[in-house]
């Protein structure tokens, strides 16, 4: 990166309100290009991220020929909790990033707002910056651990950009969480159409967590064109190292349960259970407020939880059929979502919204999996009505169209 460009861009940061401490690094090249922005520890618990960075951006040092083009910028999360190595302090950065709760948050004094609300302040003036200063297409990682043992593995919103781009990562990819969860700093940024995925890398504070975090990164900055091939010597190692770390799982699977929590000081998972682990009908996996949870659904259970912090004692996820998976791009490509609005039942929820209102009254003959198909999740308004969200709508299809692997057909999927 030449330091002129390097100093305007941390000068324009420094301006938006972005402190240092912030920016685990930032680098650019001298050819204009894509740009990745890359976060870790959005919570405190999990600093494999952050030391991931650090170490990617400790070894393209000041060395201007490993970045080939664009802007590379790595974000730290939650300042206070990763001090104090807590997920969260008052509440959880990662669950406040719904339009209308930016909106509250951004309407109150600074004085007025909680921890992660600063915390969220000051990260989404830093994005903004980026985005006006910087060149699309952009990519947006945020780096994450579990409690539990697990497989490295990406999580998406249902997208087929956030799709296309996972397909050239050697772990299994995760549809659908989105659906369970209310605020994520992701769905906030797919909200925008942007290409945004997760990626988590192994269970908290162990070694092979930020190994694995670091060969990923290296590969997002060489699949999203920033690095070129030559540049890193290790890149075929990487991809075989989380191959390998994955068990050679590179399916695509979705959520379809989830164990809600009201309190986790009052849930305790059974020992030993880890992600991707099949379990039998009738296996005792916890408990919660005294009373036992057991496997009543067949699934694998997926991030079981292991931490006194959360809001999810753990999910149920299933295999998508390839074939599924490429109909579904079929389906979206000819934009057959947008016919919808002609069955009964189904309206709207705002013109030219993206939204869908389901009136199960009426279409009662629906199912989640047709609308995943037409890439909608659903959120229950009422009992007698569902939200469906489209995420193709906003999606920046255009941005990414040039890219080789927007081009490429898809090898997972």
């Amino acid at each position: 990166m030449t330091s002129e460009k390097n100093t305007a861009l941390l000068e324009g940061l420094r301006e938006a309100g972005t402190r240092p401490d912030r920016l685990i690094g930032l680098s650019r090249a001298r050819q204009a290009g894509p740009t990745l922005i890359c976060f870790g520890g959005i919570h405190g618990n999990e600093p494999a991220g952050v030391e991931a960075l650090e170490r990617v951006f400790a070894a393209l040092g000041s060395d201007e020929t490993v970045l080939s083009r664009g802007c590379f910028a790595g974000i730290r999360g939650n300042l206070p909790a990763l001090k104090q190595g807590v997920r969260y302090i008052g509440e959880d950065l990662n669950r406040l990033w719904t339009i209308d709760g930016i909106k509250d948050i951004l309407g109150k004094k600074e004085t007025a707002k909680s921890l992660e609300e600063q915390e969220l302040t000051e990260i989404l003036r830093t994005i903004a910056q980026l985005l006006r200063s910087e060149r699309p297409p952009f990519y947006f990682i945020d780096l994450h651990t579990t409690s539990s043992p697990t497989l490295p593995f990406i999580t998406i919103n249902d997208a087929v950009i956030n799709r296309k781009f996972s397909n050239q990562f050697p772990v299994p990819v995760i549809l659908g969480i989105e659906e369970y969860l209310e605020g994520p700093l992701l769905s906030y940024i797919n909200e925008l159409g942007y290409v945004s995925l997760g990626f988590e890398s192994g269970q908290h504070l162990e070694e092979n967590a930020v190994e694995h975090a670091t060969d990923f990164v290296w590969l997002a900055l060489r699949f999203a064109g920033l690095v070129e091939n030559t540049a890193d010597p290790d890149a075929l190692q990487r991809e075989i190292r989380l191959r390998e770390a994955s068990l050679g799982d590179q399916f695509f699977y979705e959520v379809f349960h989830r164990h809600a929590l009201k309190d986790a000081s009052q849930f305790r998972m059974a020992g030993g259970f880890r992600s991707f682990q099949r379990a039998p009908r009738g296996t005792l996996l916890a408990h919660d407020h005294g009373e036992p949870v057991y496997m009543r659904r067949n699934g694998l259970l997926f991030m079981p939880l292991y931490q006194k912090q959360g809001e999810e004692g753990f999910f149920l996820i299933r295999r998508i059929p390839k074939w599924a998976l490429r109909f579904s791009v079929w389906l979206r490509r000819f934009r057959m979502q947008d016919a919808l609005v002609l069955l009964p039942g189904v309206q709207w929820a705002q013109p030219g919204g993206d939204r869908l209102l389901i009136n199960l009254r009426v279409a009662r003959f629906f199912s989640k999996p047709f609308f995943h198909l037409l890439g909608y999740r659903s959120k229950r308004k009422d009992r007698t009505h569902l939200v469906l969200r489209n995420r193709e709508r906003a999606a920046r299809n255009d941005d990414y169209r040039e890219t080789p692997w927007f081009r490429r057909s898809d090898a997972k999927s």
